[in-house]
C-alpha cells in the first residue's frame, strides 16, 4: 500500500515537473487563443444549420448550462439566440470557413505541444502537417458536431422516436442512459485519435490511451467544479465588469486546454517509463 502511495507520488511529482518544463501552460494559453477564434463561427454553423431543421432553440441549450459557469452560458446563449434570428447562407459558410481555419491552427498548437511531451522535433514536411491538421479538425468537428446533437436534442429526438415506433417505455431509460454515455465515449474516442495522430512519432492505441482517458475525465470534473466555484463562490463582475462573462470563458477554455496537452504529458511519461528503465537505489 505504501509502496503504490509512493509510486503514484513519484509518478506525479515527475508529470508536475514534465509539464512545467515543457511550458504547458504557454502552449495552452496559444490553443486557447484559437479555441476563442473557431468557437463562436462553429456556434453560428451550428445554430444556423439547427434554425434550416426548424427546432425549437431555447429548451434545448439549456441542458448545456450544468457543465459551464453561468456568465460564461450567458455570452454563448446571446450569441445562439442573435445568429437564430438572423441566420442566413451566408453565415452557414461564414461559420464553417471559420471554424475550420481556427480550429485548423489550434490542431497545431496540439501539435506542438505533443511534440514537446515526447522530446521530439517536427520531422513531417509541412504540407503533411498541415494536411492532419485539417483532416483531424474535420473529423473531430464533425463527432463533435453528432455529441453535441445527441446531448443537447437527445429528449427531442427521444420523443420523435417513441411516438412513431411505440416502443416499449423500458426503452426509454436505456435511451436516457446512452444520450450522455455515447458524448462521453465519442470524447474518449476522439482525445485517443488526437493523441494518436498528432504527434511526429509511430504510436499504439494502447499507448495514448491513459491520457485520453484522463482528458475525458479530466474535462468534465474541472468543467463542473469550476462551474460551481463561479457560480457559488466568486464574482467576477466585480473585478471584470461587464467582461466578466468574457473572462471566465476565457479561464474555462484555459483548463481544458491544459487539460488536453496534460493528457499528451501522461502518455509521453509513461512511454518513457516504459523504455527507460529507472535506476535502482
Amino acid at each position: 500500500m505504501k509502496k503504490n502511495a509512493a509510486g503514484m507520488y513519484a509518478f506525479a511529482k515527475e508529470l508536475f515537473n514534465k509539464i512545467k518544463n515543457d511550458d504547458v501552460q504557454g502552449v495552452s494559453a496559444q490553443l486557447t487563443y484559437y479555441l476563442i477564434l473557431s468557437l463562436f463561427p462553429f456556434l453560428i454553423f451550428i445554430m444556423t444549420l439547427i434554425g434550416y431543421a426548424h427546432i425549437s432553440l431555447e429548451d434545448k441549450i439549456q441542458q448545456l448550462q450544468p457543465i459551464m459557469p453561468a456568465e460564461a452560458y450567458s455570452i454563448i446563449e446571446e450569441i445562439l439566440q442573435d445568429v437564430s434570428e438572423g441566420r442566413s447562407q451566408a453565415l452557414l459558410s461564414f461559420g464553417m470557413l471559420a471554424t475550420l481555419w481556427a480550429a485548423s491552427k489550434g490542431i497545431n498548437a496540439i501539435i506542438k505541444g505533443l511534440n514537446r511531451a515526447y522530446d521530439i522535433d517536427e520531422s513531417r514536411v509541412f504540407w503533411k502537417v498541415r494536411g492532419i491538421a485539417f483532416l483531424a479538425t474535420l473529423s473531430i468537428g464533425l463527432v463533435v458536431l453528432l455529441s453535441i446533437l445527441l446531448l443537447v436534442f437527445g429528449s427531442w429526438l427521444k420523443t420523435q422516436v417513441f411516438l412513431l415506433t411505440d416502443l416499449p417505455y423500458g426503452l426509454q431509460k436505456l435511451w436516457d442512459l446512452l444520450q450522455y454515455a455515447v458524448p462521453l465515449f465519442v470524447m474518449f474516442v476522439v482525445f485517443t485519435l488526437l493523441y494518436w495522430i498528432a504527434p511526429s512519432r509511430r504510436l499504439r492505441l494502447k499507448e495514448v490511451m491513459p491520457g485520453a482517458l484522463f482528458s475525458t475525465v479530466g474535462w468534465i470534473v474541472t468543467s463542473v467544479l469550476f462551474s460551481v466555484y463561479v457560480n457559488q463562490f466568486s464574482d467576477f463582475t466585480k473585478t471584470y465588469g461587464s467582461l466578466g462573462g468574457v473572462m471566465i470563458l476565457l479561464i474555462w477554455l484555459y483548463i481544458s486546454s491544459i487539460i488536453i496537452l496534460a493528457g499528451g504529458e501522461i502518455n509521453a511519461l509513461l512511454l518513457n517509463r516504459r523504455t527507460v528503465p529507472h535506476s535502482r537505489t
